[in-house]
Order: structure tokens, then sequence, then C-alpha cells
């Protein structure tokens, strides 16, 4: 399976969240005790401090289905979330096409919508600073083809908005079910956080680096400094880039299925 990655203006969110209002009644699953709330039209976003969850759908126009998130209680920094799901292929689409991407965003994401001074974001790579992210999340027993996945989005420069498109982005794939792989070619490997991870190499309009762990995980405490580092290392990434954006949660290319973040966390400095 092969990993894609958007390019969506405001006036495409605006369209699409239009044009999934019909899906979003099919194949959604009766909320569950503990969750507090639950918005399923396309990038619905909950706001939790300096955190927001977006029920992201930006490859829904290649699947049939829909897809739900929602809070659960936190504790300061620390936050609880969940999504499920249900996808299928249509006529539009291949297997490979991921058709969502619920997540919690940590600063940019094609603009800015939580509180900025409140991320610690943007953050130059050449500044050394750690970045402690602490993710404890379950799975479902058969969540059909999708990855559980931290996304990194860098810019050249240090007041991105919007209309910037990045010029890297660095996934952490943590947990991968039914075949799902990365964008582009294998590079080779590392061993960061105590565990073993195969580089992949790609480009969309934008460089892609995907760090995919060798055996799945549900409990994460990592410094993403380590994988920026570890591009800069190999002439991959240049220090003068900055790191806008954090994100959590799950790419799916089809399947029905559920992610339950128990924790999550994301301390800079």
């Amino acid at each position: 399976m092969q990993h894609r990655r958007p390019r969506l203006s405001k006036k495409t969110k605006t369209i699409l969240s239009a044009s999934v209002a019909l899906a979003a009644a099919a194949g959604v699953t009766v909320a569950q005790a503990g969750e507090s709330s639950r918005k399923c039209t396309a990038f619905d976003t909950v706001t939790l401090g300096k955190y927001y969850v977006n029920n992201n759908l930006w490859g829904q126009d290649k699947g049939t289905g829909a897809q739900c998130v929602w809070d659960n209680p936190a504790s300061g920094s620390t936050i609880s979330w969940g999504t499920d799901y249900t996808w299928a292929t249509n006529s539009k689409g291949k297997d490979s096409d991921v058709k969502s991407y619920a997540s919690t965003v940590l600063g940019w994401h094609w603009g800015w919508k939580a509180d900025k001074a409140s991320t610690g974001l943007p953050l130059r790579v050449g500044d050394r600073k750690k970045v402690t992210a602490r993710w404890n999340f379950s799975l479902s027993s058969d969540p059909g083809t999708m990855n559980v996945v931290y996304d990194l989005w860098l810019h050249a420069k240090s007041d991105a908005d919007w209309q910037d498109r990045p010029t890297d982005e660095v996934m952490i794939w943590l947990n991968r079910q039914g075949g799902a792989g990365p964008l582009g070619t294998k590079y080779g490997s590392v061993s960061l956080g105590g565990s073993m991870w195969d580089i992949y190499q790609g480009d969309i309009g934008w460089k892609v680096y995907s760090f995919v762990r060798r055996t799945n995980t549900t409990s994460a405490t990592l410094d993403l400094d380590d994988f920026t580092q570890a591009l800069v290392r190999r002439k991959l990434l240049g220090n003068d880039k900055y790191v806008s954006g954090i994100e959590s949660g799950t790419e799916v290319f089809k399947g029905s299925g559920r992610l339950d973040t128990k924790s999550y966390s994301v301390e800079i400095g």
C-alpha cells in the first residue's frame, strides 16, 4: 500500500465538508460510554487546549463510508480521544489510496487553529530542542488496512500559513495493519528510542520521509528530535528547516475499525 498526502486549500476543504454530509450517515457506529462528543462531518474539529482533533477526510472522494472523532476527559497537556471508521474503495479510487486521517494536531495543519503561542511551534530543526511525545492507544481486533502514525510538517520559514505548502514531511509509523506501507523506496534503517526503524523516501511535490517500526506497538515515548536529526545526519534534511506541525492519528486505506487514544501528549524543550 502507498501513502499519499493532500494539498488542500481552504476552499477545497469547504467543498469536501459539504460533499461528505450524505456519506456521514452510513457506516457510523453507535457512540459508546465515555465518548463526550462525536463529530462526523469532514474536517470537524474538537479543540483540546493547545491541540485539536481533526476529522480529516481528505481522501474520501475515493471511497464510500464515514468516519467520526470524539474527545474523552483530559488532564492538563495530556489528552484522550478516539475515532471509528468504515471505508470501502469506490470506482474513483484504489485500495492503496488513503481515505482519511483522523488525527490530533499541534501547531500548523494548512493553517493555524489553536492558539499559536501555546503550541511551542514552529521549531527550528538546528536548535536541537527535545520534543517528548507520549502516546498510549488501542485498536479494534480487525481494524482493516491502516496505520497509526505521527506526521511532522516542515517549512523553510518560521511564519508558514495556510497557503504555504511544506518542504518536507516526516512520518513515524508505530503500527500498521492489513498490508499498509509507506510512500517511496527504502533508504536504510536506524535504531532510535530502543527500536529498529526502516526509513523510506518519497516525493509528492515535497519530500516525504517515513520511519516504519519493524514491530508494531500500542505505546511509545519518543523524542521526535531524534528522527529529524537522523535525517540531518544523512544529509536528507537541513538544520535550517522549521517543524511547524506535529500530528498523530490513523490513516485508513479500507476496512472498519476503531482507534482509542488512552493518553497523548507532546512537550517541547
